[in-house]
Parts: structure tokens; sequence; C-alpha cells
């Protein structure tokens, strides 16, 4: 197995750990592009399916159900993708701790990219009838089980090339800010073919930007192709530490760790989800905004998270991690109301200006989360741990909250509910988190930090 790991994730000859300060500097670099442009064009796809969804999805695949019967079903499918996540999680973080982080982030993106491909050429209800929602829904769980195990990996792949204990919570935001490129790409991609003329974005247009994703896959290919593996991994390599079954170890070792990294994302992940995936369905149908105003408003808002995510994740390194995180879920707590009371004056200039402040809160958790998380797991077992944890936040957050959101406003026909939904998310972020360990600044190699 050593000479697996050694012959996919690292070049011939060379080892991470002997490099001089300036390659080894270089090297830091290129893992942090790669790890974020990969990662760019994996939330790109998982995006894309996240806005097409709550836009096209329900009357393509699900025409004669009622529209709001019709949207659950489409978010529905949509949830299958986030249920999909652990299981990519335990599948990808025991071969990324086994044969390493780089090898294991190829194949990701390339599951990825192929299932996303793949849904541009899914036929609809009216030409293959229910069969056409089957279809989707297993290229929407193979969607899933590729970033599941695609976000462990980038943050590793940057966090473990970082030599300064102070510097882990920026040099880990930058995978995150994948987010951000991932959702611009995807939102433009649909606002730039939505401007179809007549039905053809509903007829045809909406599946381009799904093919487009092979060009993109093969771009990313290129980059990850042309780094070495992390010192962190080489090492463990080097002196035969590599754990037989990582997965199962870090679950009986590390339950902990694994259960509050999930339920400290709560109030990051559920009221993303709502803010970026749900708010079509709901601006569109209820409040009768543009499909492209919308769109144009999500885009912007992931503009302000390119600057936001790095910026929070550089504030953790100096304030705390858990300390900025708590923050971060605090506001969010309080914002969901602000939000909705601003979508629901009708008003554009003000739903525009919502949508662009609601990813603030969630970029003051999502900036330290990557280090936050993967600090709590040692090396050995880093990858298995930190998906883990990371993705089955995915089945209680993430995948449900548009689904949850939906219902709450199909039955209580009022906003006021879905911020309810927002606040007690972050309430359980708060406990999980007040309960992690803080490992800022500290030599997370070092053996006794995570003896048990």
């Amino acid at each position: 197995m050593v000479t697996l790991g050694s012959t996919l994730g690292t070049s011939p000859g060379r080892d991470a750990n002997q490099l001089t300060p300036a390659e080894h500097q270089l090297q830091l670099r290129r893992a942090v592009i790669a790890s974020t442009v990969g990662t760019a064009i994996e939330w790109y796809d998982f995006f894309l399916y996240s806005t097409v969804t709550g836009l096209v999805f329900a009357k393509l695949f699900f025409p004669h159900s009622d529209p709001w019967v019709g949207t659950l079903e489409a978010f529905a499918i949509y949830a299958v993708g986030f249920i999909a996540r652990p299981i990519g999680a335990a599948i990808f973080g025991h071969y990324g701790d086994r044969i390493g982080r780089k090898s294991t982030l190829i194949a990701t993106l390339l599951l990825m990219g192929l299932a996303t491909a793949a849904v541009a050429l899914v036929p609809t209800y009216s030409s293959i009838g229910i069969w056409g929602a089957v279809i989707l829904t297993v290229l929407r769980f193979i969607q899933g089980v590729g970033v599941g195990g695609e976000w462990g990996g980038s943050v590793l792949m940057s966090m473990e090339w970082a030599r300064n204990d102070r510097s882990r919570g920026l040099i880990a935001s930058w995978p995150q800010f994948g987010v951000p490129c991932g959702l611009f790409l995807a939102n433009l991609a649909v606002l730039a073919f939505s401007q179809m003329s007549g039905d053809q974005f509903l007829a045809w247009g909406w599946r381009v930007p799904f093919a487009l994703s092979i060009m993109l896959v093969g771009v990313g290919l290129y980059i990850r192709l042309g780094i070495l593996e992390t010192p962190v991994f080489t090492k463990l390599l080097a002196e035969r530490k590599v754990d037989r079954t990582p997965m199962l170890t870090v679950i009986r070792d590390h339950p902990k760790e694994i259960l509050l990294s999930a339920f400290a994302r709560m109030s990051e992940q559920a009221p993303f989800y709502i803010f970026t995936a749900f708010v079509f369905s709901y601006g569109v149908g209820t409040l009768h905004m543009s499909r492209d105003m919308l769109l144009t408003a999500v885009l912007s808002a992931s503009v302000v998270s390119f600057v936001s995510i790095p910026v929070f994740g550089h504030l953790s390194d100096q304030i705390g991690r858990k300390n900025m995180y708590m923050i971060g879920a605090l506001v969010t707590g309080v914002f969901g109301f602000i939000y909705f009371a601003m979508l629901n004056t009708g008003s554009v200039p003000v739903i525009f200006l919502a949508i662009i402040l609601s990813l603030v809160p969630h970029d003051m958790q999502y900036g330290p989360q990557a280090a936050l998380i993967a600090e709590s797991f040692t090396g050995r077992l880093r990858y298995s741990g930190a998906s883990l944890g990371y993705q089955l936040a995915s089945v209680i957050a993430g995948g449900p909250a548009p689904l949850i959101a939906t219902w709450l406003f199909g039955t209580y026909h009022s906003s006021t509910a879905i911020a309810i939904y927002i606040a007690l998310c972050a309430v359980i972020t708060l406990v999980a988190t007040a309960l992690m360990t803080d490992y800022t600044g500290k030599d997370i190699n070092a053996a006794a930090v995570h003896q048990r």
C-alpha cells in the first residue's frame, strides 16, 4: 500500500518533506490554486442542479402535479444528492487516508463532472414519463457521492501544506472560496442561457450549462495532475503509519468530533440552501419576481463571498476559530427574520439587497469552518473524519432545508415559520460549537494534541 500511495500521490523521485523553503512555498501556492479551482468546478456542478431545480425541473419532470407539490417533488430529488454525500465521504475518505489526497481528488472530480454532463441528456416527462425523474435521481445521487469526497481532500490539500500554524484558518478557507465561485459560475450560466427567446430555455437551453461541465473538468484535471501529495500524507507513508481501515477507526475513536462537526454546520448549511435554492421558487412563485433579477442577485451575493470567506478565515486566526464561528451562528439566527421581512416588502431594490447580504452571515461561519473541522482529527484519519463530519450535515441540514422551507410555507402560509427554522438551526450550532475543541495556532500534527 505504501508503494501504491507513493505512486499515485507524488511525482516520481520527489518528496514533499525534502523541498527547500522556496520550493515548499511554490507547492503551497499550487496546492491552494488546485484545491480552489477544482472545488469551484465541483460546486458549479452541484449548484447548477440547485438553481435549475427551482426554475425548471418541477415543470419538466412533474408537469401534472400541483405547482406546490411539483416543487416539493423536485426538491425531494434535489435532496437525494445530499443523502449521498456522507456515502461519498465514507468511500473517498477511506481512500484519501489510504492512498493519498491527490489521487482521490482526481477521482471525485471525474465522477462529479461526468454525472453533471449526463444530466444534459436526460429526457423529460413528455418523452419517457416518470423514468426521466428516476434517471435524474440516479445522476443526482452520483453527484452527491462525488462532492461528498471532494471537500475533505481539497481542504487537506491546502491546509496540510501550511507550515505556519497561525495561518491555517486563511489557507483552509481558500477551498471554501470555491463555493461562491461555483455558485457564481452556475448562476451566470443559467442567467446567460435564460436570455433565450420564447420557451427555448425551458425546452433545451437549460441543458447547455450541464454539458459545459465536461470542459471545466478538463481544466480541473490538468491543474490537479500537476501537484504533489501533501507533506503530512507523505510523512505518514514514509513512517508506515497509514491506517488500514481509517473510516472504521475514526468512527470508533472520534464519534464525538464527527457528530459535533455535523451539528455545528446546521446554521451554516441549512440557511445557505434556503438563500440560494429555495429563494428561486419563493421569489418567482410567491413574490412574482423576475427570474433574471433573482439570478443576478444571487450572482452578486457570490461575488461578495469572494472577499468575505477568506477575510473571516483570516479573522479566525486572530480571534480563535470557535469565537468567529459562534458569532456567525448568532448573526444567522437573527438575520433569518430580517431576510424574509426584506423579501416580503415586494420592493426589487430591497429584495436585491436582502439576497446580497444573505451570504455574509453564512461566510462568517464558512470561512473558519474548514480549519475548525479538519483540525479536530489527527493526520492519519483526517480525510475520513473531516469528510464524514462535514457531509453528515447534508442529511440533517442542507438536503432537507429547501424541502422543509417549501413545506413550512405551504402549511403555515407565512415566511416567519421559515425564519424560526433558521433560528433553531442557529441554536443547535451554538451548542455544538461550544462543545468542540479550538486548535487555533496549535500544532495539529503533534500526537499529544489528539491524544484521547
